[in-house]
């Protein structure tokens, strides 16, 4: 069937993401919308305040990314914020457009790996030293250091950096070695496809016919039977191949909640290896060196400042210096630590303390609605369990750095519309209903971020 505009535009947004530096497309890029997608036309909504900046500069890389991710004559419009589709095409589904969006999806199939993320870009410190050593040695000498390579840690400490960091290094230096990454739910994704289209032969060619597979988030496999058990066989058919598998959690894999014994202790048969939060000195090097890839002039002082204040994560580091650097550009001020104080507080300070995970987020929320944690993640529609499922969706949004997309994989891969439907709901409801404000606002405590 054909690409729904939703799934386009995440499409073209990981395009954007992919080939613009974080600073510039948090301040330029994000904000944008989609307002419809008509033949193999996008018209995308852009706030008032950067519409004609917007139209002017990056006009050319929106359109490069329609027709990289949607259809190689896409074109793109960037409107205002009252515009609405003509009448006779009032229709935002995609018109007679199923080899545009879909038919062609095989000619762009990729690697899967952000060119962005290296080992040069990788800032080694105490608590990730042992980790960049194991991947450096699997990169150098695929299938014979360490296989498989189980990487586990809070997120955005850089485990993900590292599996891209192997994979990039393999394809530069590797002499045609062929490298395959993927999410869990990309995993996924690909094989309910390949089931529904009868083309499982080609999907198990495409892993277990790679050299190095990268697999990310392999937490997400809870709830999942059917794709742990092919996951079961590929990791199997690969390892005793001597191809090179590397995979990355949010936990240990004895942790990982409904994962049987016999992947429990595949996953434990090669090297196992936690990473921790960076140490305060690391914080700095970090920001420096993001605030030079991305061509981002800001003082030193600044930068400590950031890294004093935000101690969870190389993500919540990397966020809080594009929310300071974007606030200081358009009110046309100078980024000082004064500033850095003012908006991390004036933006809830989210990265300034503690951000908890998905997975503490779940927890909390099933204990507060007496609901099992198993049942967040699974298609139960229990109204308890959908209110609890909800609410959980929400504070992820408020208090952690997930995009809506990673928030939906981590609570049962569900895709970013039904966490924006989510978020939205309990919004309303608290202002209307006490039972869900009152809920809310215990979780926050429970969590340590209790309402002002």
């Amino acid at each position: 069937m054909p690409a729904q505009p939703d799934e386009i535009w995440d499409d073209i947004r990981d395009e954007l993401r992919r080939e613009t530096p974080d600073f510039k497309f948090h301040i330029w890029l994000e904000p944008l919308q989609l307002a419809a997608v008509q033949g193999n036309t996008v018209y995308v909504r852009a706030p008032e305040h950067i519409r004609t900046s917007v139209a002017e500069r990056y006009l050319p890389l929106l359109r490069r990314a329609a027709a990289a991710r949607f259809d190689e004559q896409a074109l793109v419009e960037v409107v205002g914020t009252d515009w609405e589709p003509p009448a006779a095409e009032s229709s935002t589904q995609v018109a007679g457009s199923a080899e545009g969006a879909n038919g062609r999806g095989a000619v762009h199939q990729r690697d899967g790996l952000n060119p962005k993320y290296t080992f040069d870009q990788f800032v080694i410190g105490e608590g990730n030293r042992f980790a960049h050593a194991a991947a450096l040695a699997v990169a150098e000498l695929p299938g014979h250091s360490y296989n498989p390579l189980f990487l586990h840690g809070s997120p955005g400490i850089g485990k993900t950096h590292l599996l891209h960091a192997i994979g990039n290094y393999v394809e530069r230096y590797g002499s045609g070695l062929r490298v395959r990454y993927a999410t869990i739910e990309e995993f996924t994704s690909e094989f309910v496809e390949a089931v529904r289209v009868k083309s499982t032969a080609d999907f198990k060619q495409r892993f277990r016919g790679a050299d190095v597979v990268l697999i990310d988030d392999v937490q997400f496999l809870t709830g999942r039977t059917r794709t742990r058990e092919e996951f079961f066989h590929t990791f199997n058919a690969l390892v005793g191949a001597g191809r090179q598998l590397v995979m990355s959690a949010d936990c240990a894999p004895e942790d990982i909640p409904g994962l049987e014994d016999r992947l429990t202790e595949r996953f434990r048969s090669g090297l196992v290896v936690e990473l921790d939060a960076p140490e305060l000195e690391v914080r700095r090097v970090i920001l420096a060196k993001r605030a030079r890839f991305d061509s981002i002039e800001v003082d030193g002082a600044v930068l400590a400042e950031i890294a004093d204040h935000v101690t969870t994560s190389v993500r919540a580091l990397e966020g809080a210096l594009i929310r300071v650097v974007a606030y200081a550009s358009l009110k046309e001020e100078p980024a000082t630590p004064a500033l850095v104080r003012h908006v991390l507080h004036r933006l809830g300070d989210s990265t300034a303390t503690d951000a908890c995970g998905i997975g503490e987020i779940l927890d909390a929320a099933a204990q507060e609605f007496g609901v099992e944690r198993g049942a967040l993640l699974a298609r139960d529609r229990r109204p308890a369990v959908a209110t609890a499922r909800q609410v959980a969706m929400f504070l992820a949004r408020e208090l952690t750095e997930h995009s809506l997309p990673e928030i939906g994989r981590g609570v049962g891969g569900r895709n970013h519309s039904t966490v924006l439907h989510a978020v939205n709901r309990v919004s309303v409801a608290m202002h209307s209903d006490d039972s869900v404000r009152s809920a809310v606002h215990n979780l926050r405590r429970r969590l340590g971020r209790p309402s002002s």
